[in-house]
């Protein structure tokens, strides 16, 4: 894989090109960009794959939605419908994707909509449900739309600075794009990271933005939509594994640290699961012989499953800043938010 990915190096400089071109026409005006009256804050990343997104939106939704009427939109990845949507009870997750339903079910007092133009979709969500501030996920290249404010997500043992565009690495834009950031998040770091650390990666990234901080991934109960089992009671359970994410490993050892037994059924990210899969997946659950077992999955892929398997828990996940560095992170976008409301 590493050798093909050598061999296409050349189609790496010409997606050079053409994105730094792209980036360079937005910058001088030769392309046009729609900025808006509210806060828009965007966050994304510069790779391909799982840098931690989702809780993070979630974290700035917690941050927010007491104070201020907050509307997420999303392109809605993998969904059968187009256009915008505003989410409802009614909708699944081949309707509208499975982050923004996840979104929607979790916080009852925000507003979701995806649409694929993200211009069209936020100013369809200011005339319809008026926000006094938008979310926008995975949105760090859609540079049609100027943000108010850039959050740049990188993946502690996957710094963009230490990887190549694409098809070579899995940068979708040059590093420098990192400088429109307002602040870099290093997310999914050991709980343990040290300060000098943290420093030398600061040092990585200091080039192209001087507000560096550091996020871990924290576990939660075992949840179900009926019932709750703690971590500690999963020793007692033989459970089948379900992913359908970029990334599992983290979860892999979290439940390895805890010496949790499981068998692990993988499936690409965002993947919508067959009938024949979804069959294959219980006939592997019913070969458990143990009376005390569950299938177990990822937030997101709960919103795919949950309506065709039984005894389906997830284990949810929330981003934690390390270090108490989260008063400065929420001050830095509570000072931008009453800067620029209306």
């Amino acid at each position: 894989m590493k050798f093909l990915r050598f061999l296409l190096f050349p189609f790496t400089i010409i997606y050079d090109v053409v994105t730094t071109t792209r980036n360079l026409f937005f910058d001088v005006g030769i392309f046009k960009q729609t900025s808006f009256k509210i806060p828009v804050i965007v966050v994304g990343n510069l790779s391909v794959g799982g840098t931690g997104k989702t809780p993070q939106i979630e974290y700035l939704i917690r941050l927010l939605n007491k104070q201020f009427k907050v509307a997420v939109l999303s392109r809605g990845y993998k969904r059968k419908t187009t256009g915008f949507v505003l989410l409802n009870d009614a909708h699944i997750a081949l309707d509208v994707g499975d982050e923004p339903l996840q979104y929607f079910k979790k916080f009852k007092n925000i507003d979701v909509a995806v649409d694929a133009n993200r211009v069209e979709g936020i100013q369809e969500l200011i005339k319809s449900k008026s926000p006094e501030l938008i979310l926008l996920d995975d949105a760090y290249q859609h540079r049609k739309v100027k943000g108010s404010f850039y959050i740049l997500l990188t993946k502690f043992d996957d710094l963009f600075t230490d990887d190549f565009l694409l098809p070579t690495g899995n940068l979708r834009e040059s590093r420098g794009g990192a400088k429109r950031a307002n602040v870099i998040v290093v997310t999914k770091c050991p709980a343990t990271l040290h300060q000098e650390q943290q420093e030398t990666i600061k040092r990585k990234l200091e080039k192209y933005q001087k507000e560096v901080f550091f996020t871990t991934i924290s576990y939660g109960a075992i949840l179900s939509s009926k019932n709750m089992i703690s971590i500690d009671e999963l020793k007692d359970y033989k459970i089948l594994l379900v992913t359908g994410i970029a990334n599992p490993n983290p979860l892999l050892g979290f439940l390895n640290d805890k010496k949790i037994d499981f068998k692990h059924l993988k499936f690409a990210d965002h993947h919508n699961f067959s009938s024949t899969e979804i069959e294959n997946i219980q006939q592997e659950f019913d070969a458990i012989t143990s009376t005390k077992k569950i299938i177990l999955t990822t937030e997101k892929d709960f919103v795919r499953l949950e309506k065709s398997i039984e005894n389906l828990f997830y284990i949810p996940i929330e981003t934690s800043f390390l270090d108490n560095q989260q008063d400065g992170f929420d001050e830095l976008i509570m000072n931008h938010i009453q800067q620029n409301r209306c």
